[in-house]
C-alpha cells in the first residue's frame, strides 16, 4: 500500500508540473523530436509494449482532457497579458484574437501526452505501470482520477486565497513604515488605464492624510 501511495504522489507531482509547464511555456519552448510525426513525440528507445500500457494509463487518467483544460486556462492568461501590453484599440484587439486563434490551432495536446509517456517511461518500470493500470481501472481508481483535478483546483484556490489575505495584511502593516512606497505598491499588475488612476489616488492620499492631521 505504501508503495502504491508513493506512486500516486509521484504521479500527481510530475503530472501537474508538466501540464502547468506546457500551458505556460508552449509558445516559447522549441518542440522536442521535431522530426517525429505529430502526437508521437516519444523516444524511439521506449519499449513498444510499455508505451502501449503507459498510453492506456494516460487514457484512464483522462490526461488529454486535463491537458486541454490547462491549455484553455493558459490561453486566457496569454490573452490577459497581451491585452495589458498592446494598444487598447480595434487593431490591438484583432492582434490578440489572431494570436489566440493561431495558438489554439497549432497547439496539439498529443504532443504533451507524448512527453508524458517519455516521463513515465523514465520514472516507472513496466511492473509499476501495470500496478497503476490495475488501480486506475478499479472503481476507486476511476474516482481518484476524476476527483484529482477538482481537488488540485480547490487546493490552488485555497492557497491563492490564503496567500492574498496574508499579502494584504503585510502590505497594510507596512503602510505606516513606508507611507510613500506602500501607497503606490500593488499586488497585481495593473493595466495602463488602471495605472494612471492608481497614481492619481496615490497623489491624493498623502494630501488627505495631511489635511486630516491638521487641527
Amino acid at each position: 500500500m505504501k508503495a502504491v501511495l508513493a506512486l500516486f504522489v509521484i504521479y500527481v507531482g510530475t503530472f501537474l508540473v508538466v501540464i502547468r509547464g506546457a500551458s505556460q511555456n508552449s509558445v516559447q519552448a522549441a518542440p522536442q523530436n521535431a522530426g517525429a510525426p505529430q502526437g508521437q513525440a516519444t523516444p524511439a528507445s521506449i519499449d513498444p509494449v510499455k508505451e502501449v500500457d503507459i498510453r492506456s494509463l494516460m487514457e484512464l487518467l483522462g490526461a488529454r482532457d486535463v491537458v486541454q483544460d490547462a491549455v484553455a486556462n493558459g490561453t486566457e492568461q496569454f490573452r490577459e497579458n497581451l491585452i495589458a501590453s498592446v494598444p487598447g484599440n480595434e487593431r490591438g484587439q484583432k492582434f490578440v484574437n489572431a494570436f489566440v486563434a493561431d495558438y489554439q490551432k497549432k497547439f496539439n495536446p498529443d504532443d504533451v501526452t507524448g512527453q508524458l509517456v517519455a516521463i513515465y517511461d523514465r520514472h516507472f518500470t513496466e511492473d509499476d505501470i501495470k500496478t497503476l493500470l490495475q488501480f486506475y481501472g478499479s472503481p476507486l481508481g476511476q474516482k481518484y482520477a476524476a476527483e484529482m483535478p477538482k481537488i488540485s483546483a480547490e487546493a490552488q484556490a485555497a492557497n491563492r486565497a490564503v496567500s492574498t489575505r496574508v499579502a494584504k495584511d503585510v502590505l497594510q502593516d507596512l503602510r505606516q513604515q513606508y507611507p510613500g512606497i506602500a501607497s503606490r505598491a500593488r499586488l497585481v499588475k495593473l493595466r495602463p488605464g488602471q495605472e494612471e488612476q492608481a497614481k492619481q489616488q496615490a497623489q491624493v492620499q498623502p494630501q488627505n492624510q495631511a489635511d486630516a492631521s491638521q487641527p
